[in-house]
Formats: structure tokens, C-alpha cells, sequence
């Protein structure tokens, strides 16, 4: 223990703050895909087109970068509305890392429902991950779909995206009355949830790789401040990625800003702050 942080008190905040904030913004991003296809297909309203592989607001174009690279690789030319319609989500993981990942993706939203189902029963506040992957297999993941996607010459995580599978499955149940055979997908990486928390974001998502090595310098971080620090462990166990905060790594490029091991620190050695600027 920090012998230093045995006088630090107690800081009251309120606790779960960011889960809440998270969980709403999770909430409303999901809501927006199951309603998003009724306007479209009842009501013919369509401001907003499409899902998060690629969004369309108006006369705003939005492509996931991972997608948007498979495309432009394999066509092997620069398109530019491509790159323009990948500005956006780019500049958000430069500023702010793999905030798409933890506050927008309906797969984290899902594995947040399958995880507070387990922690009811369980009666725990934190679940025991039982299998510990090492976390660069996220780069092989990435560098593999990109690969495979060349060899094959066809763009694989535009089919095969759990994130985008559970849009295309909404639409598909809306819009046709029935589902498609690559949901399974989708019903794979939860069951993963039950081995251990976000294991596929972990080790396995290549769109969590390429925006983790865009956001590898982020302006926004989890700073930890070793004087505060009591030494309790609570951050570590909180992380849904199963970093190990108190040694730093809320600054690596794993971290995903979810605000989770802020919300567990009762001595307020964590904090969000932007680099070379103030604090959140």
C-alpha cells in the first residue's frame, strides 16, 4: 500500500456515475436501430438511413472505418466519399479512443444486459472473469480480417460484423418477418459472456483493433493518480477489458473509456482528463 495514500480520505461522489450515463447513451444508440427501420418501413421517414456499419443523417454520410478501409483495399483505389463519410468516427477515436466501443455499440449493450442478469444471480456487484486471453490478439485479429478480406476480395466484416449483424437482423425482423442465419454470430459472442466479461471486445473484435490503434494517443484518459491511491484493487476488478488500472493501463490503447474504475474508486485517484489540458 501507498503509504502516502493512508491519510487520503474517503472522497464522496456519486457512485455509478458514468454507468449511468453509459447505460442511458447505450440505451438510446440501440433504440435508435429498432426504431430507426420502423420510421423507414411504416412511416416512410427517412432522415436517418441505415445502422452504425453506415449511417445516414440527412445529407450526412457516417461509414465505420473498418468497413471503409475493407472497401477501399479491396477496390484498390481512394474513393472519396469513403473517406469522407470515415472522418467523423476517426476524429471521435483520435479525441476520445474507443468510445464507440463502450458508449455506442450494441453489442456492449447487450453484454451489459447478459452481465447484470449474471450479477443477479450470482448476488455479486463484480463477476470472476474465468478465462484470460492476452489482449494482443486484438491486432491479429485485425490484421487477419484485413488480410483474409484481400485474399478472398471481398469485404468480410461488412457480412460478418456482430456490431452490424445486430442492426441488419433488426431490420431483417422489420422488414421481412424473419432473421438471418448470421445472428448466430451475435448469439456466439454473448454466450462468450458468459466465460468472461466482453471477451470478444477483449481479444477478437478487429473494429475494437483499428480503433484502439487510432486512438493509441487519445486526448481523453483515465489519469491515475498514485498519491490518492489506497491500493484496494477495485479498479482492476471493475474493468470490463480486465486492465489493470492501478498499474497505468487506462492509459494504454486497450482501455475503452467507459468510466468504470472511476466509478468503483472511492479515494478519487481516477479521473478523466484531457492530455495537456484540464480536468474531467
Amino acid at each position: 500500500m501507498n503509504p502516502l495514500a493512508a491519510r487520503s480520505p474517503v472522497v464522496p461522489k456519486k457512485r455509478g456515475r458514468y454507468a449511468t450515463l453509459r447505460r442511458l447513451a447505450l440505451a438510446g444508440a440501440f433504440l435508435l436501430l429498432l426504431v430507426n427501420p420502423l420510421l423507414n418501413y411504416h412511416w416512410g421517414i427517412t432522415f436517418i438511413q441505415g445502422w452504425y456499419q453506415s449511417l445516414g443523417i440527412g445529407e450526412l454520410r457516417l461509414v465505420s472505418p473498418l468497413e471503409g478501409l475493407e472497401s477501399l483495399l479491396i477496390a484498390r483505389q481512394v474513393y472519396v466519399p469513403t473517406l469522407i463519410a470515415m472522418a467523423i468516427p476517426l476524429l471521435v477515436a483520435l479525441l476520445l479512443g474507443r468510445v464507440f466501443c463502450s458508449w455506442i455499440c450494441p453489442i456492449s449493450f447487450l453484454a451489459e444486459m447478459v452481465e447484470g442478469i449474471r450479477r443477479r444471480i450470482a448476488g455479486k456487484t463484480v463477476l470472476r472473469d474465468r478465462l484470460i486471453l492476452t489482449r494482443r490478439l486484438l491486432w491479429l485479429a485485425l490484421i487477419g480480417e484485413l488480410l483474409l478480406s484481400l485474399i478472398l476480395g471481398a469485404p468480410l466484416f461488412v457480412f460478418l460484423s456482430p456490431p452490424g449483424l445486430v442492426g441488419r437482423e433488426l431490420m431483417m425482423a422489420i422488414y421481412f418477418q424473419r432473421l438471418a442465419w448470421e445472428g448466430v454470430l451475435v448469439l456466439a459472442v454473448l454466450a462468450l459472456e458468459l466465460v468472461t466479461r466482453r471477451i470478444y471486445c477483449r481479444s477478437f473484435c478487429p473494429l475494437g483493433g483499428l480503433l484502439a490503434l487510432v486512438g493509441l494517443s487519445r486526448r481523453l484518459v483515465v489519469d491515475h493518480q498514485v498519491n490518492r491511491c489506497t491500493g484496494c484493487g477495485r479498479c482492476d476488478r471493475a474493468c470490463p477489458l480486465g486492465l489493470k488500472v492501478s498499474l497505468g493501463e487506462s492509459r494504454s490503447a486497450y482501455c475503452w473509456n467507459c468510466g468504470a474504475c472511476i466509478d468503483h474508486c472511492d479515494h478519487g485517484s481516477l479521473r478523466f482528463v484531457w492530455r495537456g489540458g484540464r480536468d474531467r
